[in-house]
């Protein structure tokens, strides 16, 4: 699935639904958790059941809800409002552990939603100590929290994203041995789309698969952050083309634009030109 753009907003603003998909999101967030005060908490719950989005509004974006943690009491409740709005499933923050994926599975089933799609959110230091093993254990894919994550260790945050580098490292790493896609961290500053195109591009650089947004104006950055762009298709498409003229030719060394091309290379230029048949 694309989860180049994950966008938030509170569950008791249905309406929001339109908005997240008018915007180009390719996955739309109904949260419960950080977006619904403890006092709104159930009637955000009703308001969720009560004006399920439809297929118009919803256009072809995927519509996940965000639960509260596991732990809390009202887990069971927000899963059960999640199917009951027919969302496509949940993301379920703070998990630390393989029982606890295991957990929410069971309370999906129970829900009726043994066959939507659950994302984790790694977010604290236990998560991401444990990060393989809940990446392994049967999410769809995860998400890193710096916010969380660097409130529970203890340290500050800053915009060279220095403090959170491991942690971002371990999560994305996780991911990828599990096969499934990670989210990187929010820009809590929506105002500032130059500190976002700078975190998208990191990230991308890192390995992540898209970025979680907290606003609209976000939703176009990130899109363009994760998807190839018309300079890195020419390069792939010259490359690949090298590489089979010289295979052609019997030669064994290839080189492409005055550098030495060798099969890690050959791989990344043809991700590059896969991802963009996923994109079209």
């Amino acid at each position: 699935m694309r989860v180049r753009s994950v966008l938030f907003g509170p569950a008791s603003r249905v309406d929001f639904v339109e908005k997240f998909a008018a915007a180009g999101a390719d996955v739309g967030v109904l949260d419960l958790e950080d977006a619904t005060p403890e006092a709104s908490k159930a009637d955000a719950r009703a308001t969720l059941t009560s004006a399920v989005p439809g297929a118009v509004e919803r256009g072809g974006m995927t519509l996940l809800v965000r639960t509260n943690s596991i732990g809390t009491t009202h887990f069971a409740d927000d899963v059960a409002a999640a199917a009951a709005a027919q969302a496509d499933g949940i993301i379920v923050p703070k998990l630390e552990a393989d029982r606890e994926v295991q957990d929410v599975r069971e309370a999906m089933v129970a829900a009726g939603l043994g066959d939507g799609i659950l994302c984790g959110g790694i977010e604290s230091v236990a998560g991401v100590h444990r990060a393989i093993e809940v990446c392994g254990a049967g999410v769809d894919f995860v998400y890193f929290g710096a916010e969380d994550f660097i409130t529970d260790i203890g340290g500050r945050r800053t915009e060279s994203n220095n403090e959170v580098l491991y942690a971002r490292s371990q999560v994305v790493i996780a991911a990828r041995l599990a096969g499934i896609p990670a989210t990187d961290q929010v820009v809590v500053d929506y105002g500032d789309s130059s500190r976002f195109e700078r975190e998208a591009a990191e990230a991308r650089d890192l390995g992540y698969s898209g970025k979680l947004c907290i606003h609209p104006s976000q939703v176009a950055l990130a899109t363009a952050a994760f998807t190839p762009s018309d300079a890195e298709v020419e390069w792939a498409r010259g490359l690949l083309a090298a590489a089979e003229a010289a295979e052609a030719d019997g030669r064994g060394v290839v080189s492409y634009e005055g550098t030495m091309v060798d099969a890690p290379i050959i791989l990344r230029a043809r991700a590059v030109l896969a991802q963009m048949d996923e994109d079209s």
